[in-house]
């Protein structure tokens, strides 16, 4: 079963979730504001794809964070933040088993599939 976890209204997500539809690809879409997020999954997300990888620094909601914030960043608090802020949290993010991709690119979404 493939995973996609994100936010409905994310330009990304959309793209993402257009392409496996395209390719009639199943997969359960995970809103992190209306489903949820555990502290538990955020912190295998962390495990496997690193805490820095995870946040999303690009983002309106990281900008926000006053500068003392950013500066001070632990794994501890990032994902406290992370959980506070699912935002915060790069997007598409995709399980296809025990493998997660970050960010959408058709060619890796292949290539993985493919396996």
């Amino acid at each position: 079963m493939i995973n996609m976890y994100g936010i409905t209204n994310c330009d990304t997500i959309k793209k993402a979730r257009a392409w496996l539809d395209q390719h009639q690809i199943d997969y359960q879409f995970i809103d992190y504001r209306k489903d949820g997020l555990s502290s538990e999954l955020l912190a295998t997300f962390s495990q496997q794809l690193g805490w820095q990888n995870l946040l999303n620094t690009r983002g309106t909601t990281y900008r926000a964070l006053p500068a003392e914030s950013k500066a001070n960043l632990t794994e501890q608090t990032a994902l406290a933040l992370m959980l506070q802020q699912p935002a915060m949290i790069k997007r598409p993010l995709l399980q296809v088993k025990d493998t997660y991709i970050l960010g959408f690119n058709a060619e890796h979404y292949q290539k993985l599939l493919e396996e």
